[in-house]
């Protein structure tokens, strides 16, 4: 199992560790309850060091992304972010990333030379780096992978500009959604600061080094104090997401689901000129329409929806299968996501979620649950 360079600070902290994506992970430090509040009001601070980065540079690399991502690549300026997956050949997804656009500085690349940065699913690194280098083969670009010495903590809620800012000169503040800088930060050079965020409370992702790792750690936690900034494990980042209605790859997106199916048309660019695995399939899923539809539920229950509990409607017709589930903090109320039959995915419908011998009713509901306010 391997370990992220902030190992040991969470375990001095009393984490509750686990495994995830092949990492020794921290859950939880006090309770998910708490750490979930603590970024919806405050301040709190991810390590993700997980995920796994590429660097894809050349004179080709926008022509070979548009033709393996789904989203429009030729939009990006330099310093923007842009969310979107990687459809397979089959319809489905191999994963789903981020795309930064890195050459806005001389040092970064040559005249005619593009280059980006990939961030992917840590339980998808190494099957998104084969898929990539097959798909690249015909272009000219170069690809590394740089997860290995790349470290990540994000830095999430409402107070996490003032909790920050003494500690670089990146007016923070005026880093817009989906946009980063890069500088020094905390002492160490060469630091990217992004504002892309899996919380929806705002807030930053900070990608370093390894070596500089812990101490920007011991730094955003010592200025941060003024604003009882706290550590936050995956137990939160879940509830979290979830509240917002963010999808988590292996639960509500897999290499089996399309995109459209589970509302990521916006993501899914079939008006761009350039080819990529699955359009053709995609335009006629598109025109046909789809057959199930991810939906967001609220459960009239205490009981928490789980992963793969079946679907049926009020009347008993089995209509599909919940993808995640869990206690929202901020409604103190069980919601999950899952697909169902297209028929019945309207917002305001009833559904019975079928937990053993127990059928909790749920509504159907429009996205996000909650609305954090940022």
């Amino acid at each position: 199992m391997k370990s992220t360079p902030l190992t040991e600070r969470h375990l001095a902290l009393g984490a509750k560790m686990a495994e995830f994506a092949g990492y020794n992970m921290p859950i939880s430090y006090t309770s998910i309850t708490d750490e979930h509040q603590a970024v919806r009001t405050g301040v709190g601070v991810f390590d993700v060091s997980h995920m796994g980065e590429f660097i894809v540079k050349g004179r080709e690399a926008t022509a070979f992304l548009q033709s393996a991502t789904s989203n429009d690549v030729e939009k990006l300026e330099p310093g923007q972010i842009q969310y979107s997956c990687l459809p397979n050949k089959k319809g489905g997804i191999v994963d789903d990333l981020l795309v930064y656009r890195l050459d806005d500085t001389p040092e970064m690349t040559e005249p005619g030379v593009q280059t980006y940065m990939l961030v992917v699913n840590a339980s998808n690194e190494t099957k998104d780096w084969r898929w990539l280098r097959r798909l690249a083969r015909s272009f000219d670009v170069k690809m590394q992978n740089i997860s290995a010495k790349t470290g990540l903590i994000a830095v999430q809620g409402p107070k996490a500009v003032e909790a920050l800012q003494k500690l670089t000169k990146i007016d923070l503040g005026s880093i817009k959604y989906y946009n980063f800088q890069r500088g020094t930060f905390a002492g160490c050079k060469n630091v990217i600061v992004s504002a892309t965020g899996y919380t929806g409370s705002g807030g930053f992702e900070i990608y370093a080094r390894n070596r500089d790792l812990v101490k920007i750690w011991d730094k955003v936690f010592a200025n941060g104090a003024k604003w009882n900034i706290k550590p936050a494990g995956l137990g939160a980042r879940d509830t979290l997401r979830l509240e917002m209605g963010y999808c988590l790859y292996g639960n509500d997106i897999n290499d089996k689901t399309s995109p459209l199916e589970a509302g990521l048309g916006w993501i899914t660019k079939l008006k761009k000129t350039a080819d990529f695995p699955s359009k053709e399939r995609l335009l006629k899923q598109r025109a046909d329409g789809v057959k199930r539809k991810l939906v967001a539920f609220v459960v009239q229950d205490r009981r928490v929806p789980r992963h793969d509990y079946p679907i049926e409607s009020r009347r008993g017709a089995s209509i599909g299968v919940v993808t995640s589930g869990t206690h929202s903090p901020t409604l103190d109320q069980p919601i999950g996501m899952g697909y169902v039959k297209s028929k019945y995915a309207e917002a305001g419908n009833k559904i019975m979620i079928v937990a053993g011998s127990k059928k909790l009713e749920a509504t159907i509901v429009k996205l996000p649950f909650v609305d954090p306010g940022v």
